[in-house]
């Protein structure tokens, strides 16, 4: 099963962080995910640019409106993902609980859905008609 690791963050609870300190997390992470990627475990992982690059479309009753920011009006921001394989969702928090960053906001674990299946289910899976 793939599961996504969302990594949101408290960015007072970061910016409080001494540099080296966040300097030395950061080198554990990637080294982590570097071990993980190595076990077949971690199929992708990026950090976000800051949420002050962010840009929001919506949609309704067919008016677009664009907005600068995130979303969701809240402390934490998205700051990163990771994408990973796992047996089940106890491992995948497993996981999710060796990165350092649930400390300094949250990791949200989500399961990835089957893609392949929803194509089947719509009529575009392979051998459907176009």
């Amino acid at each position: 099963m793939q599961f996504l690791l969302l990594i949101n963050i408290d960015p007072e609870l970061i910016q409080a962080l001494p540099a080296d300190e966040y300097d030395a997390h950061m080198r554990d992470c990637l080294a982590h995910a570097d071990e993980l990627q190595a076990q077949g475990t971690l199929v992708m992982a990026q950090q976000l640019q800051p949420v002050e690059q962010a840009r929001t479309l919506r949609v309704r009753q067919a008016q677009s409106r664009i907005t600068d920011g995130p979303f969701a009006e809240t402390r934490e921001f998205l700051a990163g993902f990771n994408l990973i394989n796992a047996r089940d969702a106890d491992d995948a928090m497993r996981i999710a609980h060796e990165f350092p960053w649930s400390r300094y906001g949250s990791i949200e674990v989500r399961p990835v859905a089957d893609i392949q299946a929803e194509r089947v289910r719509v009529g575009m899976g392979v051998g459907a008609a176009a």
